[in-house]
Parts: C-alpha cells; structure tokens; sequence
C-alpha cells in the first residue's frame, strides 16, 4: 500500500505551530508524519529549533489517527541511546500503535554543539549499530547494564514502556548505510528516489520492511513566488555531497547557498500550483521502490498547501 505523509519541519516553526500543522495533516488525509530534530536550523532564515521530545508530546494529545516518527533523530553524540529509548518509549505510550523511532548518523550542524568530536563516516555508522542495539535491550523492560565500544549504561530500567516497542527505521543516502539499514532496521528513511539504495536496503534484509522517502515542494499562487520562496528559506536542498553532514554552523550553509541559484531549486523542488509536478516527483519514489513518501511543504504558506493538496493531489493518488 502506498502511503503519502506530511513534513513537520522543526527547523521552519515553533512547536505550537507544528502541533497545529500535525492536526491539519490528519484532517487534510495525511496518514503519517515525520518531525525532524534538530538543534540548529539549517541557515538563520529558517528560524527555529524546538526540543522534538516536547513536540511529539503535543501531537500525540492533538490527533487521533496520525502516525508520527522521528525523522530523524541521532542517537549517537549529543544525545545518549539510553535517553532516546526512555523518549521513544514514552512518546510510543502515549500514542499506542502511532509512533515510530526514525535515527540516522546525524550532521555535525547538531552533533558538535558540547565540544564532543565529530567521527568519520564509518564510524558514525558502527556507533548507530551499537545505538540500536542498546536501545532494542532497554526496550526488553528489564534492568540493563551494557557495555559496548561507545556506549554504557550500568543497572538502567526503563518501567513506562508501552505493551510493543515502536519500530525503528534507519537513515539512508548512500548503498552502504542502506545496507546497514536493511540489517539493523524495522524500515527505511531516505531523502532521494534513488532505486540503488533500495535495492542495497532490501539485499540486506529490508524486503517486505516499509520505505519512506522525503520530498521537498514549495506550492504557491505561482511558480515565480515559490522558486523565491524556496531560494530563500530551503537553499540547502540543492547544496550537494558530504556538506549537509559535515558543516557545523548555520553561517557555513549560508556561504555555500550564495551559490544556489533559482535554477538549481527547479531541478530539485516542485514549485507552484501545478498538481501535475507534485504528482511526477511522488511517482518517481514510487517507482524507484518507495511505498511512503512524506512532503515537506517550504515556507510559511502550509495552510495553502494543505487546501492543494487536499483539492488537487491527494485524490489523484
């Protein structure tokens, strides 16, 4: 069954907001939504950063039906495994049988921020291995003492745990995190239509799990307005390679989007009113192997963009 989500964009709103937006995703036909969290946004116009924990709080009061996961939340530096079962637990209690646990191997942007290093690649990838794992023995219940290369956690017991722990679907760009993803993970998350990461998820055990994948639009009254829109407050989906994981400061995202032109932003985000490129970029997931995707509307117009996708998208779906 293919499944279409919503973006709850933390770097753009403030947890009330984002709370309102979760219930106009329910009622628009949304079936699922994924907050991201972060510390820092991406560059100063974006503007906000709230706590996720806080938020996911809110939105299990304010819907009824919306599936809601972490996307995605890093389990590695800035926040230890141990804290992020006890939170996942909790939030998955709160909304029984609508919570899912999305991690990933985080960006530098976040992770830096209490003077902890900021490991290779690999070694991120070995360090969310073991995360996992230390989460999945919390999540038995019992009392738990567990020692790996990177992480303790001596004589813990988390006692609010729901009657199921939630899944936990696994970050992916690239073939190889994929093929982390499909040994360690209950789904995948990913960010591009990119056929080969499916194909790497579900060789190392991902077939038959759920695939999400994130689509970014900026819907307005024209196309002129939502190219603009786009430039200026989501620059970053068109800044290539290894940066989004590597820079540490909003200022440095910035500097490299001076070079980001209104051109680069159509070749990467639908922009406007017309149904017909909202639908070919959702189809592109689809058939690259994607059985969820979530858009993640740019800017502030979202009560606009929820009026066009219920008239013109959804139901063409």
């Amino acid at each position: 069954m293919f499944e279409i989500g919503y973006t709850l964009s933390s770097e753009e709103f403030g947890p009330r907001d984002l709370v309102r937006f979760a219930q106009r995703a329910e009622e628009t036909g949304f079936s699922f939504a994924l907050v991201s969290d972060h510390f820092h946004p991406w560059i100063d116009a974006q503007g906000e950063s709230p706590f996720v924990w806080s938020v996911i709080g809110g939105v299990a009061q304010a819907t009824e039906r919306l599936r809601l996961g972490t996307g995605v939340t890093c389990p590695l530096i800035r926040i230890h495994p141990g804290l992020v079962a006890q939170a996942a637990a909790t939030s998955e209690a709160m909304m029984p049988g609508r919570f899912f646990l999305g991690v990933g191997t985080g960006e530098n942007l976040n992770e830096h921020i209490f003077g902890d290093r900021w490991p290779p690649a690999a070694e991120r990838q070995r360090m969310l291995e073991e995360a996992v794992a230390c989460i999945r023995e919390l999540w038995k219940g019992e009392e738990t003492s567990f020692r790996g290369d990177y992480y303790t956690v001596e004589n813990a017991r988390i006692y609010t745990m729901p009657e199921e722990p939630p899944p936990i679907y696994v970050a992916a760009a690239a073939e190889k995190a994929a093929e982390l993803a499909g040994r360690i993970g209950d789904g995948l998350i990913s960010v591009a239509p990119n056929k080969d990461v499916i194909e790497a998820f579900q060789g190392a055990g991902g077939t038959g799990k759920p695939t999400y994948g994130q689509l970014h639009v900026c819907w307005a009254e024209s196309e002129k307005k939502a190219r603009k829109t786009a430039l200026k407050q989501w620059p970053n989906t068109s800044i290539q390679g290894e940066s989004g994981q590597e820079l540490p400061l909003p200022r440095h995202f910035e500097q490299l989007a001076e070079m980001v032109s209104e051109g680069d932003i159509i070749g990467s985000v639908p922009c406007g009113p017309d149904p017909e490129w909202h639908l070919r970029a959702i189809h592109e997931y689809a058939d690259a192997g994607f059985d969820h995707v979530y858009v993640h509307q740019i800017g502030h117009d979202q009560e606009g963009f929820f009026r066009f996708y219920e008239r013109e998208v959804l139901p063409k779906l």
